[in-house]
């Protein structure tokens, strides 16, 4: 619980910071929120992907509106029976628009979420984990909320962020930099150093009770050094000798739900064979790699590859890749269906073009596809293979 008085201060001191002026552009998931709709906004994505800017922007479009954010270390107290006093403060009998920023870190948060709808109080809702709506929320809230997924900035929004032109060099960047609008604005690495010791500390460990966290932070370190790499359950157990692979499971689910890791399983007709073998693991954002990562040089075929499973992620894609008798990075599939296939290549020469063309057009061949995708850094041609066709893009073209 928290005195009254001390709650209202702290929503006069966080309004009066939100609302200050600071740098905002228009991110592309702005297009897809129904502000007219009745239904709970749900918006998820990892910490300090820009969810807060977000809800400012949505802000603007309506009147008699309320925000609070629970990230605040003087709410650390706050629990369900204060969110009558909430409503008192806000008088939300007159104003019928609700914003809980980072509402994860309120115990039994969704009984109260619940009762607004019917309230018709319109509430934006967002959270630092894939799983913010409990089964429980889920289940009653059927049918009655929305939920929308918030990446750090795409590569359009990293250009108009920065004020730079489409081409190689604002690719490059961007390649190397990623998307979080903080590290954007100072480039200082401590403040993804930070990020990633959070998201570990407070999102897994202190969320989940983890005891053995040098192992998790060890696990974390590993993956983040070793995006676009295949893996398996049992080689990461035995590297990291925890004993049971069911740990290694979990921890790996637990950074999946908080957006940090995302797991690519290999394609294949069977559903148990697919699960069988090796996965593939990517990061959220090439930046928290290159601060993070413990490799001592960069290597850019595997941060494109990196940001092209990213931007596939955000588009909703279903994603595979593939290996048979070759390979290919990405296969896409949307209602179980294959709709396409992209390879990813930096430099496409003469000692990689038949590898990468041929893994290409053996998945068109397997899966009745008539068209695939190289993405490269710079390079622009057409290949026309046995009635087939494959387009190399460059990756300032492709990401736009």
């Amino acid at each position: 619980m928290i005195l009254k008085n001390i709650l209202a201060k702290i929503t006069k001191d966080q309004s009066r910071d939100f609302l200050t002026d600071r740098r905002i552009i228009i991110r592309d998931k702005y297009k897809s929120i129904d502000l007219k709709s009745n239904l709970i906004t749900v918006i998820t994505g990892i910490r300090r992907c820009g969810k807060s800017t977000f809800l400012k922007q949505l802000m603007t479009q309506m009147k008699n509106n309320n925000y609070i954010s629970f990230e605040d270390s003087r709410l650390t107290d706050f629990d369900l029976d204060d969110f009558e006093n909430l409503e008192e403060i806000f008088n939300m009998q007159n104003r019928k628009y609700l914003f809980l920023d980072e509402v994860q870190f309120v115990n039994q948060w969704e009984r109260y979420a619940v009762r607004l709808p019917a309230r018709k109080i319109k509430a934006f809702i967002t959270g630092s984990n894939a799983t913010l709506l409990s089964r429980e929320f889920g289940t009653l809230l059927t049918g009655r909320h929305l939920q929308y997924e918030l990446f750090p900035f795409s590569y359009p929004e990293f250009l108009k962020y920065k004020k730079l032109k489409s081409g190689k060099n604002s690719f490059l960047s961007y390649l190397e930099n990623g998307g979080f609008p903080e590290y954007l604005k100072n480039n200082n690495n401590r403040v993804l150093r930070n990020l990633f010791h959070d998201i570990i500390a407070r999102d897994i460990i202190a969320k989940y009770a983890i005891k053995n966290t040098k192992v998790i932070k060890d696990l974390a370190l590993y993956l983040i050094s070793n995006a676009g790499h295949e893996f398996t359950y049992r080689s990461l157990n035995k590297l990291f000798s925890n004993g049971s692979a069911n740990s290694v499971i979990n921890y790996l689910k637990y950074f999946e739900e908080c957006y940090l890791f995302f797991i690519v399983n290999a394609f294949d007709f069977s559903i148990k064979k697919s699960l069988a073998k090796p996965k593939k693991i990517y990061c959220i954002d090439n930046g928290l790699i290159n601060t993070n990562s413990m490799s001592l040089t960069n290597d850019y075929g595997s941060m494109l590859e990196n940001a092209v499973f990213i931007k596939l992620r955000q588009e909703g894609y279903e994603i595979f890749y593939y290996k048979g008798n070759r390979e290919c990075d990405f296969i896409l599939q949307k209602n179980r269906k294959a709709i396409g296939a992209v390879q990813v290549c930096y430099k496409l020469n003469k000692e990689n073009m038949y590898r990468e063309i041929s893994g290409l057009k053996e998945v068109m061949n397997l899966l009745k596809l008539n068209e695939g995708i190289i993405v490269t850094l710079d390079q622009e041609d057409k290949f026309k293979i046995d009635g087939k066709i494959i387009k190399a893009i460059p990756s300032y073209k492709y990401f736009l």
